[in-house]
């Protein structure tokens, strides 16, 4: 299924529960349920303005903006991001205020039956699309995902302090703002977590992890003929991956086998992140300084013996400096 059809999903089930959430406090007239449709809001918001988003971001590259629209992405996370956290602060005020003045529950076991279905759906579709998420790099799949299921542990938190409440005929009342209050610390912690990757994501945040694989995977794959790796960046806009790199390879190489080399690490790379990646190779010609590093064998150009290709990892591929000196 393709991400902009989940995320239309995403969004038409936060609809859906928000209504049911809003008839569960109806009846309940409970905090801690009126915290749990409160977020129902942000999954609103979130869910179509990630809708927008993604739909955006599948546009194709223009001469306005010669990267895609992937980077929408990030500033459709951190409005959710900003989103959660007002919510947040906005729990911890009601439950507060209950707290100061509360007041009997009612109809729990009906409320309890209403947020727990809901609970169990936004689980289920967070799994799913935190999921595709990661099969598609889309970073609003993956951000919406983690926020269902966020929801749905916070739901579990809700039901055990309204059971506790409807077991003990409202003796403890005031578990209701108790359990509002820990649910918003939740809810505040995940919209810091949105926030922080969106914010990386604008200020171009290298992912060291998606760095170490292509690092690995190059080293692992690597040809004689590719003496030297450095200035290696690696960035991911929407579903796009962008890699950026120079390359030493021997001097006396034509333009076409230059080319040819350049086509099989596509080719390399490709096969394991998939299509939608875009590489930007600068070749080097390789120096007579770099001979101890160089894996060619019968090089009629070779100045001094192979001594130890130096091992690509992410400390030294990542520099801007062609490696051999110190051989």
């Amino acid at each position: 299924m393709k991400p902009v059809r989940i995320q239309l999903y995403i969004a038409l089930l936060s609809v859906v529960l928000f209504l049911a959430k809003i008839v569960a406090w109806y009846v309940t007239d409970s905090v801690t349920v009126l915290t749990d449709a409160l977020e129902g809001i942000v999954n609103m918001v979130a869910g179509f303005l990630g809708l927008f988003s993604i739909m955006l971001a599948a546009l194709p590259r223009d001469t306005n903006h010669p990267y895609g629209h992937g980077k929408v992405e990030f500033l459709s996370t951190a409005v959710e991001g900003t989103l959660i956290i007002i919510s947040g602060f906005v729990i911890i005020y009601d439950a507060i205020h209950h707290l100061i003045t509360p007041h009997k529950l009612e109809k729990l076991d009906t409320g309890l039956i209403i947020i727990g279905i809901a609970g169990g759906l936004n689980f289920l579709a967070g799994k799913y699309a935190e999921s595709k998420g990661e099969k598609n790099n889309s970073m609003i799949l993956i951000s919406a995902g983690k926020h269902l299921k966020t929801d749905a542990y916070s739901t579990i938190a809700i039901i055990i302090g309204l059971v506790l409440i409807l077991l003990t005929e409202n003796k403890y009342i005031w578990l209701d703002s108790v359990v509002a209050l820990c649910f918003s610390m939740i809810i505040m912690v995940t919209g810091y977590k949105v926030l922080r990757r969106s914010i990386s994501g604008i200020m171009d945040e290298m992912d060291m992890s998606q760095l170490t694989d292509v690092i690995g995977l190059l080293q692992a794959k690597r040809k004689p003929q590719w003496v030297d790796l450095h200035n290696l960046r690696v960035i991911q806009y929407g579903n796009m991956m962008h890699v950026d790199a120079h390359m030493s390879m021997p001097w006396y190489y034509t333009v076409k086998e230059a080319d040819k080399e350049i086509g099989g690490l596509e080719d390399l790379i490709k096969s394991k992140f998939g299509n939608h990646v875009e590489l930007f190779i600068h070749i080097d010609g390789c120096k007579p300084f770099q001979c101890h590093i160089c894996g060619v064998e019968n090089c009629t150009q070779r100045q001094a013996e192979l001594n130890q290709q130096i091992k690509w990892d992410i400390e030294n591929v990542w520099a801007n400096t062609e490696h051999g000196m110190e051989a």
